[in-house]
């Protein structure tokens, strides 16, 4: 006579009711198995020890178990991609929008510029650095004092000297502070949105200049 041992969760069981080769099978496949597995057990079970009322509820609350988590790992993935479907749309409108995202470069172009800067907190103080290739600062912006949040920023291009600075790509540092304690500020570079691209990472944004971000790195549109 064939026998099957009553310890309900042991490995091998685990194992068939999961297999790594169907790791998406269906809620109702994987009920399947399990009532498959138990009913061949309830028939070869050992007549002189014999599966007790406690060994079937403890089972059966088993299956209840993993159909739950199946089903649940079936909605998680729909709503996933429910979610990257309405991101993919809404990153595609912003396809030729400028934004400002997390950077320190400055572009001058034509004798303009657009960068910005993040606050935590609120400054009394904040002060903007630019600089050039070397690291020499050209010019500096005295902002006063910032309330929380995103503050978009322009160069005309003007340096501190009176002269004007030429095109090209520049870098700037922020100085941000309240009373004595510092204000944390993170620099914002300028790039305009030329295209879309999607993975299983998530939806990025190509920016020149910026590389591919992600929409939560946009801290503005402009």
């Amino acid at each position: 006579m064939t026998t099957i041992s009553n310890n309900i969760a042991s490995p091998a069981l685990l194992a068939t009711m999961n297999p790594a080769t169907t790791a998406s099978a269906s809620a109702d496949a994987t009920q399947d198995r399990f009532m498959k597995l138990l009913i061949t057990q309830m028939k070869n079970q050992d007549p002189l020890n014999p599966l007790d009322n406690a060994q079937v509820t403890s089972q059966l609350a088993q299956l209840s178990t993993v159909s739950g988590i199946d089903k649940m790992n079936t909605t998680l993935q729909s709503m996933i991609t429910s979610f990257q479907s309405n991101q993919s749309v809404q990153a595609a409108g912003m396809i030729g929008h400028g934004v400002l995202a997390p950077g320190k470069q400055v572009t001058l172009a034509s004798g303009n510029a657009v960068f910005g800067l993040d606050l935590v907190s609120s400054a009394e103080k904040v002060q903007v650095m630019i600089k050039d290739a070397s690291g020499k600062t050209v010019h500096t912006m005295d902002l006063g004092g910032k309330d929380a949040g995103t503050l978009p920023l322009t160069w005309d291009g003007v340096k501190d000297d009176g002269g004007k600075a030429a095109d090209g790509a520049y870098t700037f540092e922020v100085a941000a502070t309240a009373g004595t304690a510092k204000v944390e500020a993170t620099t914002l570079a300028f790039g305009q949105v030329a295209s879309v691209s999607t993975s299983s990472a998530g939806v990025k944004l190509n920016v020149p200049g910026l590389g591919a971000i992600t929409m939560s790195d946009v801290r503005q549109i402009l």
